[in-house]
């Protein structure tokens, strides 16, 4: 048996798709169009998995290969489905020397994710950065727009049940 955990899945639905073909009609044959094409895509979908890249690239008569490589260079997209909440801890040095790495293996423990993943559910994606400017509030944890500082690990826990 395998451990490997696979994508959380999201149908993409028959409203969605005619929302998507919208968007590439409304920027076909304009310059620049692709990240606007593909943040509205995002939006409307959750996430760009390959069947929707595909869609555009077609539509937008550009090839998959560029379409794939703007996906994957800019952090903002994702190609699996995000949660309706989004973790993200903090591992720059104020962070890290007083236990966000700690936190942050307490959280993918309790989660069952790691960096980059989302929960079965869709409650919980979870990544890492290196600053969120709030060194002074070190270890820092932000979900959403809500900052938590001073993060101890026996808080964690507290905190992830106020987001459903």
């Amino acid at each position: 048996m395998s451990d490997v955990k696979s994508a959380p899945t999201q149908e993409i639905t028959a409203d969605m798709w005619k929302e998507v073909d919208e968007i590439i009609r409304n920027h076909r044959n304009k310059p620049g169009a692709l990240i606007p094409v593909l943040e509205e895509c995002q939006y409307v979908c959750g996430y760009l998995p390959m069947e929707v890249q595909e869609r555009i690239s077609r539509g937008l008569k550009i090839p998959e290969s560029t379409i794939y490589g703007v996906v994957t260079f800019y952090s903002f997209f994702t190609m699996v489905p995000r949660g309706r909440n989004l973790i993200r801890i903090c591992l720059g040095t104020a962070c890290y020397v007083r236990g966000g790495k700690a936190n942050l293996k307490f959280i993918q423990d309790e989660l069952g994710i790691d960096i980059g993943e989302t929960t079965d559910d869709l409650r919980f994606s979870l990544d890492s950065v290196r600053c969120l400017g709030a060194c002074g509030l070190a270890p820092v944890m932000v979900i959403n727009e809500d900052t938590h500082g001073l993060l101890k690990k026996d808080h964690i826990l507290d905190i992830l049940e106020q987001y459903k």
